[in-house]
């Protein structure tokens, strides 16, 4: 794939008018743990590494990352979703902006994903989560405050962990068609088709195989898989996430567009879908096409993939990416 030529001057623009957009971030929130430590022998009662710990560091994981992906980039977010009644809740809680779009439900813990890393790598992670459906009545509460916000945007960032469901999405999307405003959506394959009608969807080359039932690795089995999503959903873009191979982006009645990857070096795909999301989606609130949205997209996830852990990326960063 052939770089794509683009207008550096209106790119910088559109990312000065991040800060002009409040978007609410609808989706499964949850605790990241990094425990940083060096490898040095193997056990002798199992043939795994052991890892001497040296510090450990915690983050906004899940739709929390790309409520912090948003803020870093200058937009203003406003986080719902869902903690438990525990310590890494409260952390939760005590580390966003907006905090009153965060609800308590005490039977169920908070998701945290617990990963090890030695040397710059990932050597383990370990997940605690429950991913059994919310209490009617928390569900009634979070309509009720998405019905009460006032906002440009809606970014629902589903990782399957139990709050997006049918009746909750029915509502919610219901709410944006009378309301007027654009949703943006990071799928997961279980929920795929209650995504519709959106603007915006952004599964990767995985996700579609499993959605189309078909492989998706070379540009025209790409274009294929586009088509049917098309077909499955509502929706007026995708931007169909390739991994090392970039990305392809669609829009419905044009031509697909393919743009390459610029990533130097890839430590860490941790976060990487949440950095897309949060960029785009600014982009296009911005007065983007949905071109220049995928390219500045494109650029942000190139920067933090090159980072290690949960990262996210700075206006100052995707101006000097591009």
């Amino acid at each position: 794939m052939i770089p794509i030529p683009f207008n550096r001057q209106r790119l910088f623009k559109i990312i000065e008018k991040f800060k002009c957009s409040q978007v609410v971030v609808l989706g499964d929130l949850m605790l990241d743990k990094y425990i940083w430590g060096e490898v040095s022998r193997i056990s002798p009662e199992a043939p795994v590494p052991v890892v001497e710990v040296k510090r450990d560091t915690s983050c906004l994981g899940g739709a929390g990352n790309v409520a912090h992906n948003l803020e870093t980039l200058g937009g203003k977010p406003i986080l719902v979703g869902v903690v438990g009644a525990d310590e890494a809740g409260q952390w939760i809680r005590n580390h966003v902006r907006d905090n009153r779009g965060i609800f308590l439900e005490p039977n169920r813990p908070t998701t945290v994903k617990t990963r090890i890393i030695a040397h710059h790598q990932q050597v383990v992670r370990v997940d605690l989560e429950k991913k059994a459906p919310l209490p009617d009545s928390l569900e009634k509460e979070i309509l009720s405050f998405l019905r009460s916000l006032s906002f440009d945007g809606l970014i629902i960032s589903d990782y399957n962990k139990g709050l997006i469901n049918e009746s909750l999405l029915r509502e919610v999307l219901a709410l944006a068609k009378k309301k007027g405003f654009p949703v943006f959506v990071d799928p997961k394959v279980e929920n795929f088709h209650l995504f519709s009608p959106v603007t915006l969807i952004t599964p990767n080359h995985h996700e579609a195989e499993k959605i189309v039932s078909k492989e998706c690795r070379t540009n025209d089995q790409v274009e294929e898989a586009g088509k049917k999503i098309f077909s499955i959903i509502d929706t007026r873009y995708i931007i169909l996430k390739r991994g090392e191979q970039g990305m392809t982006v669609f829009e419905r009645g044009k031509k697909p567009i393919h743009i390459p990857t610029v990533a130097r070096e890839v430590f860490d795909v941790t976060g990487a879908g949440d950095t897309v999301i949060a960029t785009a989606s600014l982009a296009l609130l911005a007065g983007a096409t949905i071109e220049e949205a995928a390219i500045l997209a494109n650029a942000a996830a190139g920067i933090v993939v090159g980072k290690i852990g949960t990262a996210t990326v700075s206006p100052q960063e995707l101006k000097e990416a591009l």
